[in-house]
């Protein structure tokens, strides 16, 4: 069984994933995970994110770089959209993400194209959203727990730019899948996001739920 999880940043999209994950005993990949290493590589190499050679370069990253730290901070962040839009940093890491959703067994991806591009055979595909507030909402106490300092405001015109990216860029752009089940977490608490989410693909699947 594939299972794609598609959504904007903060939505609860990764978290929600590795439940699934967990839940069904499937492996997770968090594909926006590789974005982030090809963008952070970018700026250990001292280039320029924008740049579609510069950042196709990176996409030669270590994969011990995937287990650093940094990924995870918001700057990083915002490498990673800014080198999403090139297409051959898509391409470079198309086939890594094809072949762990069509492993033996199935997966549960999580990213902005996994049910459109990745995995769009994909036994359920749900696109978890929500309010650019709530999203803010979420990162900014995220960021509290990491001792990082930024306003509230500052995370909502990120979030907004970051959408504007992902939503406009040429190639795989953010968008739901036609047969996509849409999960608004705007009022969702962490626990009622994965409940639902694993409702969602029970009734997908005909599956029953687990005891």
């Amino acid at each position: 069984m594939i299972i794609a999880v598609d959504g904007p940043t903060a939505s609860g999209k990764g978290t929600i994933a590795k439940a699934l994950g967990r839940h069904f005993r499937l492996p997770h990949l968090d594909t926006g995970l590789l974005y982030r290493a090809v963008g952070y590589q970018v700026k250990l190499n001292g280039g320029d994110p924008s740049d579609p050679d510069e950042a196709q370069g990176a996409t030669n990253f270590p994969d011990e770089l995937l287990g650093h730290p940094e990924l995870r901070s918001e700057e990083t962040g915002g490498l990673a959209s800014r080198v999403s839009v090139h297409p051959a940093v898509r391409k470079a890491l198309f086939e890594r993400q094809r072949a762990f959703a069509k492993q033996e067994g199935g997966a549960v991806l999580d990213g902005r194209d996994i049910g459109t591009v990745i995995a769009p055979d994909a036994d359920v595909k749900l696109f978890v959203t929500a309010s650019v507030e709530a999203r803010a909402q979420r990162r900014w106490k995220e960021m509290q727990e990491r001792g990082e300092s930024h306003t509230l405001l500052e995370i909502e015109d990120d979030l907004r730019r970051r959408d504007e990216r992902d939503t406009n860029r040429k190639n795989a752009p953010l968008v739901a899948a036609e047969d996509a089940v849409l999960l608004d977490t705007s009022d969702l608490d962490r626990e009622q996001a994965i409940t639902k989410a694993i409702e969602i693909v029970n009734q997908a699947t005909g599956q029953q739920p687990c005891p």
